[in-house]
Formats: C-alpha cells, sequence, structure tokens
C-alpha cells in the first residue's frame, strides 16, 4: 500500500506541511524533511521550485527564487533524495508546476520519483482530464498518487469528476486567492467546508491555504482529514533558518 493511503487510514487528523526544496540554503533539503518527520509532521511536501509559480504567494514565489539562485534544479533534488528512505518513513510528495516535469522528461520524472521513495505529486497546473487521459497509467506504474486541488468555486460535477479520478486525497483550497494570503476563515469558506464535507467524496480532503497555527488547523479540520501548511513555515525557516522546527509544530498539532 502506498505510504499516503496508509497514513489517512490513521484515525487522527494530519498536518502536512510544504517547504521548498534547497531553502534557505542548497543542502537544507534532508534536514528538514528528518526533522519534520522526527517532530510529528504526518506528510512532507516538498516543492520544487520553479521561476513563474502562479499559485504561490509572494513568501513562496520568493523561496522558490533563492532556492533556484541557490543553484536547486530538478536533478539536484533528486541526488539529495537519494537514500532518504534509510532515513525517514513518512510520505513524501512533490509539489511542482508541470514544465520542469516537461522538460525533464515525464516518464523519467515518474522513475527517478519511484527509486528516490517519493510517493506522490501535486502538479497545480496539470488539468485532471489530460492527467487522466495521457499520464494516469503511467504515474500508476510507476506507484504514484496524483493530488488534485478544488477550490471554493470548483463544480460539484468537476469535484466527483475529479473524486473518480483520484486515489489519495482531494487538495481542498480554502479559498481562490494565492498562497499565504489569509488570516483566518470567514463563514463563506466554513460553509465550503461543510459543503464539500456533505459530498460524501471516497477520497479524504485536507486543506491548503490560509493554515499558520493550532486554530486555523483546527478550523479547517472540522470536517476535513488534515491540513497544510505552507507560507508559514517558509517564513519560520527564512527567520530562524532550520533551527526550532519542533517549536513550530508544535505551536501547531501539540494539543490536537
Amino acid at each position: 500500500m502506498n505510504r499516503i493511503n496508509k497514513k489517512l487510514q490513521v484515525d487522527q487528523k494530519l498536518l502536512s506541511i510544504y517547504f521548498t526544496a534547497g531553502y534557505p540554503d542548497i543542502n537544507d533539503t534532508e534536514k528538514i524533511i528528518v526533522d519534520l518527520e522526527k517532530n510529528g509532521v504526518d506528510f512532507i511536501e516538498i516543492g520544487l521550485p520553479f521561476s513563474d509559480p502562479l499559485a504561490d504567494g509572494p513568501t513562496i514565489q520568493e523561496s522558490s527564487t533563492r532556492a533556484l539562485k541557490n543553484g536547486m534544479t530538478t536533478e539536484k533534488l533528486f541526488q539529495q533524495l537519494e537514500g532518504i528512505r534509510d532515513k525517514v518513513e513518512i510520505p513524501l510528495i512533490i509539489m511542482g508546476y508541470f514544465n520542469p516535469i516537461l522538460q525533464y522528461g515525464v516518464e523519467a520524472f515518474c522513475r527517478k520519483c519511484q527509486e528516490t521513495g517519493i510517493d506522490g505529486l501535486i502538479i497545480p497546473d496539470l488539468p485532471v482530464d489530460v492527467y487522466h487521459e495521457h499520464y494516469k497509467q503511467l504515474f500508476e506504474e510507476y506507484g504514484l498518487i496524483n493530488i488534485f486541488l478544488i477550490t471554493p468555486q470548483t463544480s460539484n460535477d468537476r469535484i466527483r469528476f475529479i473524486d473518480s479520478v483520484s486515489d489519495g486525497f482531494i487538495y481542498m483550497v480554502s479559498s481562490a486567492s494565492v498562497t499565504g494570503s489569509t488570516s483566518g476563515f470567514g463563514e463563506n469558506t466554513k460553509a465550503y467546508f461543510k459543503r464539500i464535507n456533505e459530498l460524501k467524496l471516497k477520497n479524504p480532503q485536507i486543506v491548503g491555504f490560509g493554515i499558520k497555527d493550532k486554530e486555523t488547523f483546527d478550523q479547517a479540520t472540522q470536517y476535513a482529514k488534515g491540513a497544510i501548511i505552507g507560507s508559514a513555515f517558509i517564513k519560520h525557516l527564512n527567520e530562524n533558518g532550520t533551527a526550532n522546527i519542533k517549536g513550530f509544530v508544535q505551536n501547531v498539532k501539540a494539543l490536537t
């Protein structure tokens, strides 16, 4: 069983942390992964930096720019991930845009993911229809779960189609804005969380965008299986480097 599916069966609310590979320093990737697992995170999303990250707010965009200046590349990431499965068991997901994957070669990319122990991919600009028609069989051949995003504007019919194509979890974007731009959830967002919950989808949902502390984690997981923190963790890395990852995680999850 894929590590993502195994983790989703655990009877608790799940915390996923996103960070940009090669940030704050080029060789921080492994240390961050190891520390996040050690301190109780449930999933890790490894951001593959890209020069034009459309869905990302300024915090993650800045981290992506710095990682690229540090020398991070797709090949460099795979080199850094060699042997990572000797050190961690946590589900690992690469989140990135389709252009670098296409440049690398889609099958070659999937093969390297399998070799290094990556469990899934989040590719915001790969439409579900294109994936279903051209890449689903390939991803499954290499044991990769592809995770799709939905927003408050996604129709119920579209959500049900995404659910039918998916085999893991659905990334439920809390708003139509870019990452890092929310400061808590209003009534409309809470109603959206409830609406999706009432669809009774076969795949659990994990909420992203706007999660930064215990309060927003608890709000997001009232109806969903888990929540994702990205921008707030990038800010922590910017201010503290890789120090006190334990403190950051405990501020979110210690009492949940």
